[in-house]
């Protein structure tokens, strides 16, 4: 007994010291874990002001084009015009008024979402005072307001942005100033206060924080100007850096932290300006507490002080228990030979249970089948009992069932347990993936030597594969609420300088009027997409109309017909005139079949064949002009087969970088499912792929007439 506790003492004295180490190394690293927590901080928040510096650029230039077209000779009728084409375009903006030179109002317009406000709300005295501002300030120079208290969005949202109006015409020259709602352009900033842990301080152009800020911060702000800021002297560094348009990280002690409400651990202050165009305008922080970080700390240092606690116990109880086994070996001597027998027939019976749902084999010493469980006696011909491996699976390859009897010799051989995961093995008539153990037994005799364990994995990958598909749906839905917010103030903008041009030009009628119209067309057309790409996470049914294919189909047919000559590519169209309008949105259906069809273009190379061809679903009974079947078909370079199951997978692309987001067939199949439609993918590498949509047909008490009509 005294010899056993020594080696006792010696290894729960080194498994303290190894903890002891492992809280010093923590400890030591705390800096190294900090720096890194202040870098993910300053990523995201530079991630969310990007957009936001993009935003007031945007606000800056539309500012200077506005002067731009007003220093331009023109009518009042038409700078009106021009104007009026700008404040409607852009949803922030609610008011623009131009002064000319002697400070007198020439302008005044009001969006139309604000007409019905009082005068006051939309034509504040912050209008004057920022143009008479700007009209001393250099031309191109955005002059920003004070925030306008009692406006229609809120109060301290709304400012007045002016810049002059640089003409050398006679009685040129004057101010143009808009009054916008900001509280749209910074509201990507909230993304950085999802963690409870974090304050968002926003200084606006003069220095003031504005409302987006934390309201704690904002207090310490407010009585930091009463007072020295001796308290929160950290917060009155970083309000200096922040006012002189600086960027970086600052560390705030704990006392301060707990001070300003973020908790008793340090913080992390990450702060970079916003400009409009190399002018400082304004200025964003964050505020973010390391109590995660200590927590962490301490909670890995209790884990290994208890798997310490834990092995130690087991190793005393080890010992005491190999004391007792040693002083009752004598007696149990005479007792072996019936225990292992006993183990042996216990081990059989515990193993080998009908009510496994899990395949499993018991082989006899010379590798024959000796008992199969419930889960693989349906699955085996009758005679498997007393067969080999090889008789027992007269489906499978040869190779296949070769490396169940390779595992099971070498498990035998070795005497552990050898196992093979996620094999693909066709050991029935489908190809499915298996988790194979081959287990030696202890105490074998002749009939059961070793259990040979069949895992079916299909299950499991099905529910993996639901899994990954709905969080990859999850990802489409805050990919699409971004793609809507980034993009849609651009095309907006793009909408109005279009439709601008196109008065201009005095129309369609003109030469270029087509070109111009088009784009507001196809811009109107984007807006819809990303509406639907927004759709496609809510699930939302579709809205189907009665819609005859071969109308949609010719009015891709330009578009494709062009694309293939670009490409050297054979396109070829069979949709027969006399079939029944699907149930369908048109917008939608023409998206599935351009994105089909542009998708079998690029699978294709130079020389290559894409057709395009529709008949009615050949079905049986009364379903058979229910359905209309159309058929996509290349001969390019095909899918792999690994890789025909993920085709509809958010993502998930085939193309090279760069040249493919992975979202249109996952948009194209939403769009089918939601039309009650089947969608399938059949590939072969080298050969070329076939899409095939199942379309339903709308309900009409004769199609026939309703296309004649």
């Amino acid at each position: 007994m005294h010899r056993l506790l020594a080696p006792l003492l010696l290894l729960i004295l080194a498994l303290a010291l190894v903890t002891g180490g492992a809280v010093r190394f923590i400890q030591r690293d705390r800096q190294a874990l900090v720096d890194q927590f202040a870098r993910d901080r300053q990523a995201q928040l530079e991630e969310a002001a990007s957009g936001v510096a993009r935003s007031l650029e945007d606000l800056g230039d539309n500012l200077r084009f506005a002067s731009e077209l007003l220093a331009q000779p023109g009518s009042t009728g038409d700078h009106h015009n021009e104007l009026r084409a700008l404040l409607e375009s852009v949803g922030q903006y609610r008011a623009i008024a131009v002064h000319g030179p002697d400070g007198a109002e020439r302008l005044f317009l009001v969006d139309r979402k604000s007409r019905h406000l009082p005068r006051e709300s939309v034509h504040p005295p912050a209008l004057a005072d920022t143009a008479r501002q700007a009209r001393e300030a250099p031309a191109g120079y955005v002059i920003p307001s004070y925030p306008i208290e009692g406006a229609p969005s809120g109060s301290g949202w709304m400012r007045v942005f002016a810049t002059r109006i640089d003409s050398e015409a006679p009685e040129g020259g004057g101010t143009v100033a808009i009054l916008v709602d900001t509280e749209p352009l910074f509201a990507p900033l909230r993304m950085v206060t999802v963690d409870g842990n974090t304050r968002l301080l926003l200084l606006g152009a003069h220095g003031m924080p504005a409302p987006m800020s934390d309201p704690g911060l904002v207090a310490w702000h407010r009585r930091m100007k009463e007072s020295s800021g001796a308290l929160v002297p950290g917060l009155l560094a970083l309000e200096e850096r922040m006012r002189a348009g600086a960027s970086g990280t600052l560390r705030i002690p704990e006392a301060e932290a707990q001070r300003l409400g973020l908790g008793p651990a340090d913080a992390v202050a990450t702060f970079r300006p916003l400009r409009m165009r190399g002018e400082a305008s304004w200025s964003v922080a964050t505020l973010s507490s390391t109590s995660a970080l200590r927590s962490h700390e301490r909670t890995l240092v209790l884990r290994l002080s208890l798997a310490a606690l834990l092995i130690a116990v087991f190793l005393v109880a080890f010992g005491t228990y190999v004391v007792l086994a040693n002083r009752r070996a004598v007696a149990l001597s005479e007792s072996r030979r019936h225990a292992a027998r006993f183990a042996h027939l216990h081990e059989k019976t515990q193993k080998i249970l009908d009510h496994i749902p899990t395949g499993i084999l018991a082989l006899s010493h010379e590798g024959r089948i000796s008992g199969v469980n419930q889960a693989l006696r349906s699955r085996l011909p009758p005679s498997a009992v007393g067969s080999t491996l090889l008789e027992a699976f007269p489906t499978a390859p040869a190779a296949a069932v070769q490396r169940l009897v390779a595992l099971v010799a070498s498990a035998r051989g070795l005497g552990v347990v050898r196992s093979l995961h996620g094999e693909p093995l066709s050991l029935f008539t489908e190809k499915d993936q298996y988790n194979v153990h081959s287990v030696p037994l202890e105490h074998g005799d002749g009939e059961v030597s070793t259990l040979l364990v069949l895992e079916d994995l299909s299950n499991v990958r099905m529910l993996e594969d639901q899994l990954l598909r709905a969080e990859k749906l999850a990802t489409v839905g805050v990919l699409a609420a971004g793609v809507a917010h980034e993009i849609g103030t651009p095309l907006g903008i793009i909408r109005g300088h279009a439709e601008y041009m196109l008065q201009k030009v005095g129309g369609v009628e003109h030469p270029q009027g087509r070109g111009l119209n088009a784009i507001v067309t196809q811009i109107d057309r984007v807006s819809r997409i990303i509406r639907q790409l927004l759709d496609l996470s809510r699930l939302q049914p579709a809205r189907a109309a009665a819609v005859p294919l071969v109308p949609v189909v010719r009015g891709l047919q330009e578009l494709l017909d062009v694309e293939a000559e670009r490409r050297h590519l054979d396109f070829e169209l069979d949709v027969p005139e006399r079939l029944p309008c699907l149930a369908a949105d048109a917008d939608q259906l023409q998206q599935v079949l351009l994105n089909l069809t542009l998708n079998a273009c690029d699978a294709c190379s130079a020389g290559g064949r894409v057709k395009l061809s529709a008949a009615a679903f050949a079905g049986s009974g009364a379903q058979a002009l229910e359905m209309v079947e159309i058929r996509i078909q290349d001969d390019g370079r095909g899918i792999a087969p690994e890789h025909l199951h993920q085709v509809f997978d958010p993502f998930f692309t085939t193309k090279k970088r760069g040249q493919g987001t992975g979202l249109g067939l996952s948009v194209v199949a939403q769009i089918v499912r939601n039309h009650g439609g089947q969608i399938g993918v059949d590939s072969e590498p080298g050969r070329g792929t076939v899409v095939t949509l199942r379309w339903p047909v709308a309900a009409a008490p004769n199609w026939e007439e309703r296309h004649a009509v």
